[in-house]
C-alpha cells in the first residue's frame, strides 16, 4: 500500500497530468478491454480512448508494419514484443514516466521477451487449452485429443481458434514434440494429424465465449478466461488442461514508434499498472494480470475458478509459448497455410 501511495503521489505531481487531454488510440484483441476501466481513465484524465480490435498477432503486426494505422498503443503477445522491437515498430519506454512500473510483479519483470520491461508493460496472461460442453461429452477433457482425435460425440461440433502459434503448440505437444520443434519427422506427424482431424471440426473462429455459451459449439480450443466467461453463461462448459502439454502466454502493451499521443499513452500505461485498475481488466476478461497487489481487488469468483487456478496435477504441463523462428517457423507456416485451404 505504501508503494502504491508513493506512486500515486508521483503521478499527481507530474506535469504530464496537467496537460492530459485529447485522444488515445489503442489497438487490442477483441472483447478484451474493460469498458468500466476505460471510462474511469477517460473521466480521470479527460482523454477520449478509441479502441480498434484485431483477431490475431499476425494481423496486428502486418497492419502496424504497413504504417498509416493511427494507433498509439498495441497489445501483442509475448513472442511478438521482440519482433516489434527488432523491426523498429515500438519505442523503448521512458521508465521515469511510469512510476507504477514498480508495481509489476517480480516474476513478470525480467521476462524472456523483455528483460527489465524496457519495451512493454503487462496486460493479462493465461493458458490455452480446451473448452467442452460436458452435457455433450462426458469423457476426459484434459487432452488435446478433443480436437486432434475427436471423440464421436464431438465430431462436427468442434471449433479451433485460428491462432497459429497456440494451436500448433498444442498439436506439437500432443504428438510428443517440443514447442517450436525443428524435427521434420515430428512436424510431419503434426501436419498429418491436423489435416486428418480437420474434417471433424465445425469452424475456425474466435467467437468462443458467445458460441460456447449458446451451445453453438460443443468444444473448442480456447483460452482460459474465455472459457470462464462461457461457463458463467452456460454451466455445462468446462475447461480442460491438456495432459500432453498446454501453452502459457502473456499479452503486453507497447508504445508504437509513430504514436501521435505519447503523453496520453504514458498516462494509460501507468494507469493500468495501478492494482485496482489491473484488477478491473481481469474482472472483465477473466484472466490474471502481472500487477502486484491486484489480488485484493479481484472478483471473489476468480480466486478459486478452475480456469484460473491450475490444478496441481497439471501445473508442470504448462509451457510458455513464444514466437518460433527459423526452420520451426517455416514448418508451422507451411502447416498452417495448408490447414487454411
Amino acid at each position: 500500500m505504501k508503494k502504491y501511495l508513493i506512486a500515486t503521489a508521483l503521478l499527481l505531481s507530474s506535469t504530464t497530468l496537467a496537460a492530459a487531454e485529447g485522444e488515445l488510440f489503442l489497438y487490442n484483441w477483441g472483447n478484451y478491454t474493460s469498458p468500466e476501466m476505460i471510462k474511469k481513465f477517460e473521466d480521470q484524465y479527460g482523454v477520449k480512448v478509441t479502441i480498434t480490435d484485431f483477431d490475431s498477432n499476425d494481423t496486428a503486426l502486418a497492419k502496424i508494419e504497413a504504417g498509416a494505422h493511427g494507433f498509439d498503443l498495441a497489445v501483442p503477445s509475448a513472442g511478438f514484443v521482440g519482433i516489434y522491437a527488432e523491426k523498429g515498430l515500438i519505442q523503448e519506454l521512458d521508465l521515469a514516466r511510469l512510476p507504477n512500473h514498480a508495481n509489476i510483479a517480480p516474476e513478470w519483470m525480467n521476462v524472456a521477451w523483455d528483460e527489465g520491461r524496457k519495451w512493454s508493460v503487462p496486460w493479462q496472461w493465461g493458458s490455452t487449452g480446451v473448452s467442452v460442453n460436458t452435457k455433450v461429452y462426458t469423457g476426459d477433457i484434459n487432452t488435446s485429443a478433443i480436437f486432434m482425435d475427436p471423440p464421436e460425440e464431438l465430431k462436427g461440433k468442434i471449433n479451433v481458434i485460428p491462432e497459429m502459434g497456440d494451436v500448433l503448440a498444442l498439436a506439437t505437444m500432443y504428438e510428443g514434440g517440443e514447442v517450436c520443434s525443428e524435427d521434420p519427422a515430428v512436424m510431419k506427424k503434426v501436419r498429418d494429424a491436423l489435416l486428418a482431424a480437420k474434417p471433424s471440426w465445425m469452424a475456425m473462429d474466435y467467437s468462443t465465449v458467445e458460441k460456447m455459451s449458446n451451445n453453438d459449439y460443443a468444444a473448442t480450443v480456447d483460452w482460459n478466461g474465455s472459457s470462464m466467461r462461457a461457463r458463467l453463461g452456460n454451466a455445462d462448459v468446462a475447461y480442460g488442461y491438456p495432459k500432453e502439454g498446454f501453452g502459457l502466454w502473456m499479452d503486453n502493451v507497447v508504445l508504437l514508434k509513430d504514436a501521435k499521443n505519447v503523453d496520453n499513452a504514458y498516462l494509460f500505461m501507468d494507469f493500468i499498472m495501478q492494482p485496482e485498475n489491473a484488477a478491473a481488466l481481469s474482472a472483465f476478461a477473466r484472466y490474471a494480470n502481472g500487477i502486484a497487489g491486484s489480488d485484493a481487488f479481484m472478483p471473489e469468483d476468480m480466486k478459486t475458478a478452475p480456469e484460473i487456478v491450475t490444478p496441481a496435477e497439471f501445473a508442470d504441463k504448462g509451457h510458455f509459448v513464444l514466437a518460433c523462428s527459423g526452420k520451426a517457423l517455416e514448418y508451422q507456416t507451411a502447416i498452417w497455410t495448408e490447414l487454411q485451404k
